[in-house]
């Protein structure tokens, strides 16, 4: 074997934490796991130093709540979806508001703080529709928060309300939105999202959504779907222009709430396998050594992020525990309902007994939390 000194410099460099660049994020993907493993636990480790009055390394977070997709009528067709239904469909549906309250009750009575409101691209749907959703929820449970509607979803509503982002961003933030998930995200390469989503956003729109979000003071997370026909590369460009919006955001974020623990407007970056079952995309799909891998990843280059979520939801309960020593610092929500995933044939679930257990497990201390990474207990 021929000692590599430039090699060793870079882990350096990483072990200082000091941002590296997609050549060199390249060369250290392809470390032996576990030593890719060992610098994202310490990217980890710097990321969270300053957390919870200095015990952000001890701790390990997880939320309660619940996705609820309000409706599985779509007009984009993603070929790596096997949720969507056309109208004509005699399993499609729109959630009634006696449904919404029903659901959001029993996630009040498990102890979950928020929902996760996601759902297909209606064409029929209008802007008053959804904002009597959200002033409907919002009146009946104050303090409840929505974390609802993609970036896609967005691009699709302003092309159907023939209404710039802003505007109705603005509206819907003002009628009850509390923060926005990173669904659709994908990867932020536009070759790759031509062949898998043709008629969904694009990277720039997704983009663009997040920071018109993140400028009016909406929180949002950040994601990666991979696995399927991107490159090494890709996922790399993709996380750059993360990064690039991270920093970006970042000049917004003045005058956060108090005990708010995301200095950034993504609050966390969560990475997931693309799931291939009872699915129109044919791609080779990928395992945990894969998954593990490219999390650790993103968690180096992601300096700007201190938060990064495991994904036992696809991996499973062991995996998703593993994950915590390659950069996570969260197990993410126990996911009372979820639907998407699951109609790809992944059926992972777990309760907070179960997410305690595998926290401890590893000699962290469990603790529940909030959208804004403020612990509940």
């Amino acid at each position: 074997m021929i000692y590599d000194a430039s090699l060793d410099e870079l882990r350096q460099k990483v072990w200082d934490g000091q941002r590296i660049n997609p050549a060199e994020a390249l060369r250290l993907y392809h470390l032996p796991l576990e030593e890719l493993g060992a610098l994202a636990d310490r990217r980890r480790q710097l990321a969270k130093a300053n957390d919870f009055d200095g015990r952000g390394n001890d701790f390990v977070t997880y939320i309660v709540d619940r996705n609820v997709n309000y409706t599985n009528v779509c007009n984009v067709y993603c070929k790596f979806c096997a949720f969507y239904r056309v109208e004509k469909d005699n399993d499609a549906y729109v959630i009634t508001f006696d449904e919404m309250d029903r659901k959001i009750e029993e996630t009040i009575a498990l102890g979950g703080t928020q929902i996760l409101m996601q759902g297909g691209h209606h064409p029929k749907l209008t802007k008053q529709w959804y904002l009597d959703l959200l002033s409907h929820i919002k009146n009946k449970f104050p303090g409840f928060n929505i974390h609802g509607f993609s970036p896609s979803e967005f691009i699709h509503f302003r092309e159907v309300f023939n209404e710039p982002l802003d505007k109705i961003i603005g509206d819907f933030k003002a009628a009850g939105l509390g923060s926005i998930p990173g669904g659709g995200g994908e990867i932020l390469v536009d070759r790759v999202r031509q062949r898998i989503s043709p008629l969904k956003a694009m990277s720039d729109d997704w983009l663009e959504v997040m920071d018109v979000a993140h400028r009016l003071g909406l929180y949002s997370s950040a994601t990666m779907m991979f696995g399927h026909v991107e490159t090494i590369e890709d996922r790399i460009e993709h996380l750059e222009r993360l990064r690039a919006q991270q920093d970006k955001s970042l000049q917004y974020a003045v005058g956060s709430a108090p005990g708010d623990r995301t200095p950034g407007r993504f609050t966390a970056f969560i990475c997931w396998t693309f799931q291939a079952e009872h699915t129109k995309l044919k791609a080779p799909t990928v395992g945990a050594h894969e998954y593990l891998r490219t999390q650790a990843l993103g968690r180096i280059y992601l300096d700007n992020f201190t938060n990064v979520q495991s994904s036992w939801v696809t991996q499973g309960q062991e995996i998703g525990q593993v994950a915590l020593k390659f950069g996570a610092n969260d197990l993410g929500s126990i996911m009372i309902e979820e639907n998407v995933v699951s109609q790809a044939g992944t059926t992972f679930r777990m309760t907070v007994a179960d997410m305690q257990r595998l926290i401890r497990d590893l000699g962290y201390e469990p603790h529940q939390r909030d959208n804004w990474y403020r612990l509940v207990n």
